[in-house]
């Protein structure tokens, strides 16, 4: 079986700091990560060893119930889940990688790279069904690190007011 790694990266215009303290919050992912209904089962802060279960839409109208466990934490630089409930895919881990760095404007902003590592069964069919998902995971993935983007630049501005 082949392992299938997707990622892509962006710039959130945040310090590090406020960009972790969005996405260990395991209780907010359906705020911001594309294709994730509804967090049915969390523990709020990311925690080693603990887990947490989304409610997720897949390709096109299919949906699917996700458990994921928390894997690796180095706090303000990485984390590693590792999730099941994906059919056909198998080995499902998800990093998130953050380094501080400066937007266009100078300001404090944080360079994000949002990896997907998974492997696929049923043989060529999987190898077919790799195609034809991987571009959606890349958009839905780029959209995810847009929208918490956004959430935090409003969440940024509601404190201002």
């Amino acid at each position: 079986m082949t392992t299938f790694h997707v990622t892509e990266c962006a710039v959130v215009d945040a310090p590090v700091e406020r960009v972790w303290d969005v996405v260990a919050r395991t209780d907010r992912y359906a705020e911001w990560v594309a294709g994730v209904i509804e967090v049915t089962d969390h523990h709020g802060i990311a925690t080693l060893g603990r887990t947490y279960a989304e409610r997720n839409r897949t390709l096109g109208p299919l949906r699917t119930d996700s458990v994921w466990t928390v894997v690796e934490i180095d706090p303000l630089r990485r984390r590693v889940d590792t999730g099941v409930g994906f059919t056909p895919l198998k080995d499902v881990t998800s990093v998130f990688e953050f380094e501080p760095t400066r937007g266009p404007d100078g300001r404090e902003a944080t360079r994000m790279t949002y990896r997907v590592e998974y492997v696929i069964g049923l043989g060529p069919i999987g190898l077919l069904l790799d195609r034809i998902q991987q571009p959606g995971m890349r958009a839905n993935m780029r959209a995810s690190m847009a929208d918490l983007n956004t959430l935090i630049r409003s969440e940024a501005l509601n404190t201002r007011a």
